[in-house]
């Protein structure tokens, strides 16, 4: 005789707290992104802040999700004025912060993206490789990195990993840009002298 089959219930309100989770992450990041929208063009002023600068301007740039933000050229231009190191650790610290709201938009809202070639591509990898993927596409500028943040999200990443490889990842890109701004700076001002 089989023995029947016990699936434990979940419990009452349970599914309930999750979607009231994921509404508040996609009301999070819609609120983030429209205020970023709003302030994107007095990001140059956070240069005269020096580090702290090139850490808001890089949590600024890096919160919007899908909009572009004028962050890698400001970087690129304090590399120029102040130690590439130190801006590059404090952008990527900034920008890895500033990508949680990518990854809360995939936790939240899968439906928004699910269907865009570039999710279609992008999740099987991230599901896959997990962190690895996240590091990797933060390390290089391109435009699909909102889509690995959301496709992270939607793939429950662990949010340290997430956090920990985007750290990484967005630190490399950002002390190369400052590297090449303070080395094109003196190499430009080579020519007025």
């Amino acid at each position: 005789m089989a023995q029947a089959v016990v699936v434990p219930q979940p419990k009452p309100g349970a599914e309930i707290g999750k979607t009231v989770l994921r509404v508040l992450a996609v009301l999070v990041v819609i609120g983030i992104t429209a205020y970023v929208y709003s302030i994107r063009d007095r990001a140059e002023e956070f240069a005269e802040f020096g580090y702290l600068g090139a850490f808001l301007i890089a949590l600024i740039a890096n919160a919007t999700v899908i909009l572009p933000a004028p962050g890698v050229a400001i970087i690129f231009a304090m590399g120029g004025a102040i130690n590439p190191i130190g801006v590059g650790l404090a952008a990527g610290a900034g920008g890895a912060l500033g990508e949680v709201t990518g990854y809360l938009a995939g936790y939240g809202g899968q439906g928004v993206v699910e269907n865009t070639n570039t999710y279609n591509r992008i999740l099987p990898w991230v599901q896959k490789h997990g962190a690895w993927v996240i590091l990797i596409l933060s390390a290089i500028p391109n435009p699909f990195f909102d889509m690995a943040g959301i496709a992270a999200g939607i793939a429950k990443v662990p949010v340290w990993k997430f956090l920990l490889a985007c750290w990484l990842g967005v630190t490399i890109k950002m002390t190369i840009f400052a590297f090449a701004g303070a080395y094109s700076m003196d190499w430009v001002a080579g020519f007025y002298e």
